[in-house]
This record gives structure tokens, C-alpha cells and sequence, in this order.
């Protein structure tokens, strides 16, 4: 597949693969995709543990690092790792105790004793975000995305000195200009299919509004695209290759924690919702007891990024922990990041075979025009 996208980032198949495991990065980059790898987690120690790994697994086939540049974060919020006790001072007791509340009627277990309780790490500061870009350039990557925001010219001036590409993520038409107008090399116009932080206008109509406002720059579909079907009409509106997360959360190589792995494979298409129960900020997620009571008339409103990820990962882990006996408390509060296109992912293959997959039905449809056309 030759478009201007895959020979920018030097790839057999303009398929974009978003995850936050490492395996499936690798896997993805390996059949002839390109693999990103979201980073906004990772502290600079894990990171060059993964980007390492990564490194040596895919053999210099090109691979990228997504973080988070949010335009709007708590000022206040702690740049750098804390234990909880210092965490619970910072919050407000309101939300602490609704948070409490859910874990106490949902039956949902304490961590086994010795247990680490986790404290929520999103680097979206702009020391925390240089110091994985620190490490993320002291590899071989070939692209760098800002998923939240238009990155600084400092940061693209720095890309392209390595020599990588510089993507940014945009939901509407002007966040794709202001994007543009910044310098960066591709826009991804993501849908509100997607899952994650996403907005509220449909793939289908943000795609060529963005294709038309930043033309000549290519562009890059993202939401509710999981096949080559799907791939085929992101590259019909003007797209010139396709960004996917959610597909690969049901792979054999990701890291889903495997209750939820479970829920997605039983989900439909009407099971998720745009929730701030878990950043702050509107991501969508699978359906659950937890998005429901985050929506009740009692709950608290969510607290700013990164606020709401310190308040709420403690209990995630706790749920998550306490989630494989179904019908329990902790089963129905499970949830996590998953775009509409979940109502798809039945069964679970290795990324490869995702791949490949995508490619030959792509393949299927783009001939079966062909020969529409000379009817």
C-alpha cells in the first residue's frame, strides 16, 4: 500500500497501531504496520526498559511514542511520584469518600496484604513530559504524537532533528488548523467512536473536514476502525492511512487485564460511553457499574487532569484485582478505555493476524470498486 503516509514513516501498510503494550507495539511494527507506543504512564525508568525491548525486537523497522500535551491541567497537580498518603492530603474529602463509598457497597475487597497499592502516574506536565522525551529520543523512533494537544515548536524542532515525524490527534476541525498552523507533519482525525480521550463529532464527518482544512497535509483516520472495510472508507473521505487502538486490546499479545478482556469481547457497539470518571477529561470506556455511578446525581464532579487519575487508580486496582468472579461488586464496576468498535472484537487473535487481516479485506474492497467503476 504506497500512500504518502507510508513512505513518511517508511512502512509496508499505513496501519497505525496505538497501545500501551510493548508486545503489541512490536507485533504490529513486525507485520508491516506501525506501531506507537502510548507512554503517558511510564516513568523514565520503564520507559527504556520498554523502548529497549522494543528496539531489539523489531530490528530497526520504525516504530513511535505517543504522550499527552493537554492545553488545560491542574497547575497545582504533583509533577512527580508520591505515596498515597501524601496523594490523599491533596484531594478533596468529598470525592475521597464517594470513591470509598462505591468500593464499600459494591463488596469490593482490600489488596492482599503486602500488596503495592498503586498511585495514579499521568506525565502531562511539561517537565514530566520532557523527561520521557529525554528517553524516547535516545531511541530510533520514527514518529512522535501529542494525543491532548499542539505540540510546542520547541518539541517539533527537536522531532525533526531526529528525524522523526510529528502527529498530533485532533477531534475537530480547528484543533486540526491549529495543529497545522504549529508545523506538525500529520494530523490523525479521530471520531468519537474512539476509544480514550475523544470528542463528539462522528469519523465520518470529522474526516474530510479535516482532509479539507490542513490539505496539503496528510491525514490520518482514527475511531471505529477495526477492518479493511472500515480502513477502505477512512481512505475513501481522504485519509491517507488509519490510526487503531481499541482493536488491539483484544489481541493475544496485549496486557488487558483479562476481566476486562472478557467484557469486551462479550460487549456490543452500544456499551461504551464518554466518561471523566477515570482522567478528568471526557475518554470513552466501556459501560459499567463504576461510568453509572460517576453519573449519578450524587456523584462529585470529576476532579481536573491529572487530579482525577490519583483520586481514582487505588480503587481501579482494587477493582480490577477483586473483577474475575462474575456477578461480584468488582465485576460490574470494571471498565477501562474502549472505542464503539468493541462490538467487533469477538475473539481473540494475535496482532499479526489483525493486521493481515485488515490488508487483505482492504485489498478485497478496493478491487471490488475497481471493478464498479468499469462496469
Amino acid at each position: 500500500m504506497h500512500t504518502r503516509v507510508s513512505e513518511m514513516l517508511g512502512v509496508e501498510f499505513p496501519i497505525m497501531a496505538f497501545s500501551h503494550c510493548r508486545d503489541v507495539v512490536a507485533a504490529v511494527t513486525n507485520a508491516g504496520g506501525f506501531g506507537v507506543l502510548g507512554a503517558v504512564a511510564h516513568t523514565p525508568r520503564s520507559l527504556e526498559t520498554d523502548l529497549a525491548w522494543i528496539d531489539d525486537q523489531v530490528k530497526g523497522k520504525p516504530y513511535g511514542v505517543d504522550l499527552l500535551l493537554p492545553s488545560k491541567y491542574d497547575p497545582n497537580a504533583p509533577g512527580q511520584a508520591l505515596d498515597r498518603e501524601t496523594v490523599r492530603a491533596l484531594l478533596p474529602a468529598e470525592a475521597q469518600r464517594f470513591v470509598d463509598e462505591i468500593l464499600a457497597r459494591y463488596e469490593v475487597p482490600p489488596l492482599a496484604a503486602g500488596a503495592d497499592e498503586a498511585v495514579g502516574r499521568m506525565s502531562v506536565t511539561p517537565e514530566g513530559v520532557t523527561s520521557l522525551l529525554d528517553v524516547a529520543f535516545s531511541h530510533p523512533i520514527r514518529l512522535f504524537a501529542s494525543a491532548l494537544g499542539a505540540p510546542g515548536q520547541d518539541i517539533i524542532e527537536r522531532a525533526h532533528s531526529h528525524g522523526a515525524v510529528v502527529a498530533a490527534l485532533a477531534g475537530k476541525a480547528e484543533h486540526a488548523l491549529r495543529h497545522n498552523a504549529q508545523g506538525v507533519d500529520l494530523i490523525v482525525a479521530q471520531g468519537t467512536e474512539a476509544g480514550g480521550h475523544t470528542g463528539t463529532i462522528s469519523t465520518m464527518v470529522l474526516v474530510p473536514e479535516v482532509v479539507d482544512a490542513v490539505a496539503p497535509t496528510p491525514v490520518l483516520a482514527a475511531g471505529g476502525i477495526a477492518s479493511g472495510r472500515q480502513m477502505a472508507a477512512a481512505m475513501a473521505l481522504g485519509a491517507e492511512g488509519v490510526w487503531c487502538g481499541s482493536v488491539w486490546l483484544t489481541t493475544a499479545e496485549a496486557e488487558t487485564d483479562p476481566s476486562v478482556k472478557k467484557k469486551f469481547l462479550a460487549a456490543s457497539s452500544s456499551d461504551t460511553v464518554r466518561s471523566r470518571s477515570i482522567t478528568g477529561k471526557p475518554a470513552r470506556m466501556l459501560k459499567s457499574a463504576w461510568t453509572d455511578e460517576w453519573e449519578s446525581p450524587q456523584a462529585p464532579s470529576a476532579l481536573p487532569m491529572p487530579l482525577q487519575t490519583l483520586l481514582v487508580t487505588p480503587s481501579q486496582q482494587r477493582i480490577n484485582r477483586n473483577a474475575t468472579l462474575e456477578g461480584s461488586g468488582a465485576h460490574k464496576l470494571a471498565t477501562y478505555f474502549v472505542g464503539q468498535v468493541v462490538g467487533s472484537m469477538n475473539t481473540v487473535k494475535p496482532a499479526r493476524q489483525v493486521v493481515l487481516e485488515m490488508v487483505e479485506e482492504y485489498t478485497d474492497v478496493v478491487a471490488r470498486f475497481a471493478e464498479q467503476v468499469h462496469a
